[in-house]
């Protein structure tokens, strides 16, 4: 079955070419358009899309109240926000709100769909601008007595933790640890689990919101 999306942008060349772009995707379907967070709050309530993918500066009603409203009438829709600020002053609001994904415009028509897909499985993903934001938001704002252990995992599987947090990939984590690629990849397999969350992504925000590690002193 199709993913049923909802467009809010107030720019009409943009979800012109939003629409365009989606209808070459055989998994989704456009069920309506806004142009503002009032309207999108509205058609949601009567269109109940699966996605509804969200400009964050419009009239009337901007898109993080619109997301917030729409979460608390609805919690299982999908928000990705896709705007053209990157700066934590508008990400963590947005995330706050609720939104499962936020992405630039700059990217690739290909990469927004992937995020769209994420979005609709429950999975959180973030541009990399955006992430860095939130994640010097939280880890500026960690406090040791805030600090507890991951006690569910193994010693191992904190370090790996820690450096995906920092920002590292497979491939520096296996030399910076000194064991192999496939080492890595198990280890991460069973911190997703451990954890019971989707992706890379959500488990280095949530390690960071725990406060289990201070990348001050990194």
């Amino acid at each position: 079955m199709a993913i049923r999306i909802l467009l809010v942008d107030d720019h009409p060349m943009v979800r012109k070419g939003l629409r365009l772009f989606l209808k070459t995707k055989e998994d989704m379907e456009i069920v309506g358009e806004a142009s503002n967070g009032k309207e999108a709050v509205e058609e949601m309530e009567r269109l109940q899309p699966d996605v509804v993918l969200m400009d964050l500066v419009m009239p009337e009603m901007d898109g993080v109240e619109a997301t917030r409203k729409m979460k608390e009438a609805h919690p299982g829709v999908k928000v990705v926000v896709l705007t053209s600020f990157s700066d934590q002053d508008h990400v963590l609001p947005a995330i706050r709100a609720g939104a499962e994904g936020y992405q630039l415009k700059e990217i690739e028509a290909d990469e927004l769909a992937e995020t769209i897909r994420a979005a609709h499985q429950g999975q959180t993903h973030l541009h990399p601008r955006a992430a860095g934001h939130l994640v010097h938001q939280f880890t500026s704002g960690v406090s040791r007595e805030e600090k507890n252990g991951p006690d569910v995992l193994t010693r191992r599987e904190r370090e790996v933790l820690r450096l995906i947090t920092a920002g590292k990939s497979n491939k520096e984590i296996a030399a910076e640890l000194v064991i192999a690629e496939k080492t890595v990849k198990t280890h991460v397999s069973s911190i997703l689990g451990k954890l019971e969350l989707q992706d890379r992504t959500q488990a280095a925000i949530h390690a960071i919101k725990q406060g289990w590690f201070d990348y001050r002193k990194e």
